[in-house]
Formats: structure tokens, C-alpha cells, sequence
């Protein structure tokens, strides 16, 4: 079998999405659907990767770099891309493909790929054979960022300090609810919290998120209440094998009782109940992966959780 590789077009979204439910390594973050959010935020240069009887064995979301337009990116409204397939695209045809890929993009004549690796704890079957062929493209490594993940099947006690905080989270009659009506209230929790502490909006506005989680039901709300408040909550994202943290804030109020940490168990114990193998606080890095904010993974570790890298590859199309 040999492969090449074409430009998505709007003919190819029901396939694409297919081929993504069906991969070994794709999360609904790959489809279409969600990909579509992003509107005309992005030059979308994404790839359709076909065998000799032009059947789709692989896909591969990117775009322009919004800033440097000769460098494309995998994908630059994600937090992973890469190629995602369904078992075709292993050993050599992986290095076959990656190779159509550079090639496609050369032609058009940009000068640099990055591209950003789907961490192995999102994987259904291992699917690593992308970074083999990165290291054989003679690609660099020039990101890293710490996640922190807890392995909900073996999942360790709480630390000292987070048992103490969840209990007094009890004390203070914090109590945990979910579901769509929570996204509102939070959101006016998160937004206030990333301006007063980094002068930051969420990268969704409400109207977005509010459209994601009505279109993906894997989009969930958690959320801490006192007297009828919100003063915690979490945005989480669920795919096959992992429940990630996509958002997470608390107010003053739930800072003072530790609301965070009672939503943050008992999202730690819905996961579980979902089928998750892993629950992803996310990562916890600055300056472009090289400030790791040790306050910041120290809380994530607190609750059982280890390292997990997310790698960032770049080669040149040159």
C-alpha cells in the first residue's frame, strides 16, 4: 500500500468525522464539528491522507500560523493534532504519510510544520508510530509542557492537605452539581478569576462553549455551591479514555472553603463512573513550556496524579 495526501474540502466532513471516531488515537477535539468553531479564525490547510484505491486511511487538522503565515501548524486552535488514523498508518506508511504531508505543504511553498502530539493517555490503541517518524524527519523537539494525570484505576488517596480541604469543603455545606444551566454561572466565576489574577479572557467565549456542549454531550459542567452560588467549577471535556480539565476556577468565597477541592473529587469519582482510564488536570506551564508553575502542579499531584508530557515537533519543508 502507498499513500498521498490531499486538502480537506467541505465534501469531506462526514468521512473525516468517521474516520476520527473510528481511530485509534482521535477525540472529538479532531472532528470537523469542532474544528468548525474556530470560523474564519485560522487559514484551515488540513489533509486528507488516501491509500492507492483512494480510500481515507488518515486525516491531519492544521492550519496557518496566524502571526508567521509560511509555517503551518497542527493544529493552532488545539491543544493536540497530528495525524489521527485507524490503524493503516503504522511503521513505515506513518513516515510514508508524514512524508506526503511535508510534501503537500511545500508545494505551496511554506517553509516549517509544527506539530503538536496527541499525548499517549488519549490513545485507544498505542499510537506513537508519528513520533518515530518524527525523530526519522530529523524533526526538534521545541515545546514541552507538564500535564498532571491521575490513572482512575489505580487512583491513591488524597494528600494530607487535600483531605483536610475536603473535609472542610463538608463543614461548609459545599454541595456539587452539574449539568448544562451550570456553564452561565460559572463562566462569570472563571472570567472575573483569569482578569483579576493574569488579565486574561477564557479562549471560548460563553455564546461558544454554550454552542460546544449543545453540540458534544462529552462537554460537562461541574460546579461547587454555597447558598445558592457558584463559587467553584470545572469545564471538563470527556473522550474515550480520559476526562480532561479544561476549564477550572473558584471564587474568594470558595477559595476561603475550598470548593475546588471538594468539585475537583467529585469529578475524580464521576470519571470513573463515566468508563475514563484517566482524568487530566492539564498542564500547568508558562513561557512557552519553559516555566513549569510548581504551586499550580503541586495542587494537580496533590490528588494522586503524575507526569504527562505534551510534545511539540517541529522540521523544516525547505
Amino acid at each position: 500500500m502507498s499513500v498521498a495526501a490531499r486538502h480537506y474540502t467541505e465534501q469531506d466532513a462526514e468521512a473525516w468525522d468517521k474516520l476520527v471516531v473510528e481511530s485509534w488515537n482521535g477525540t472529538f477535539l479532531h472532528q470537523r464539528r469542532f474544528l468548525s468553531y474556530h470560523g474564519d479564525r485560522f487559514q484551515d490547510l488540513s489533509l486528507i491522507i488516501e491509500d492507492d484505491r483512494r480510500h481515507i486511511v488518515g486525516v491531519f487538522p492544521a492550519a496557518l500560523d496566524p502571526v508567521r503565515e509560511d509555517i503551518l501548524i497542527s493544529h493552532p486552535g488545539l491543544t493536540y493534532g497530528g495525524v489521527v488514523h485507524s490503524g493503516s498508518l503504522q511503521g513505515a506508511m506513518m513516515l510514508e504519510a508524514l512524508h506526503a504531508v511535508a510534501e503537500s505543504y511545500r508545494a505551496i511553498g511554506l517553509r516549517l510544520l509544527q506539530y503538536k502530539a496527541v499525548p499517549h493517555i488519549y490513545h485507544k490503541v498505542p499510537s506513537t508510530d508519528d513520533l518515530y517518524a518524527l525523530f526519522c524527519l530529523e524533526a526538534v523537539r521545541y515545546r514541552c509542557d507538564l500535564s498532571a494525570a491521575v490513572d482512575l484505576t489505580l487512583r491513591p488517596e488524597l494528600r494530607k492537605g487535600r483531605r483536610s480541604d475536603l473535609n472542610k469543603a463538608r463543614r461548609y455545606g459545599v454541595q456539587v452539581e452539574s449539568g448544562p444551566s451550570c456553564l452561565e454561572p460559572f463562566w462569570a466565576v472563571l472570567e472575573k478569576n483569569l482578569a483579576t489574577k493574569h488579565g486574561a479572557r477564557p479562549v471560548h467565549t460563553l455564546d461558544e462553549i454554550t454552542r460546544l456542549a449543545g453540540m458534544f454531550p462529552e462537554i460537562k459542567c461541574l460546579v461547587g455551591m454555597m447558598d445558592d452560588e457558584v463559587v467553584a467549577g470545572v469545564v471538563l471535556f470527556c473522550t474515550t479514555k480520559v476526562v480532561h480539565v479544561q476549564y477550572a476556577a473558584s471564587s474568594t468565597l470558595g477559595n476561603t472553603v475550598a470548593a475546588q477541592t471538594a468539585v475537583m473529587d467529585h469529578a475524580l469519582a464521576k470519571s470513573r463512573e463515566w468508563g475514563a482510564r484517566y482524568f487530566d488536570f492539564g498542564t500547568s506551564n508558562e513561557d512557552e513550556g519553559w516555566v513549569l508553575n510548581e504551586g499550580l502542579h503541586r495542587f494537580k499531584t496533590s490528588f494522586g496524579a503524575g507526569g504527562v508530557v505534551h510534545e511539540f515537533y517541529e522540521f523544516s519543508l525547505e
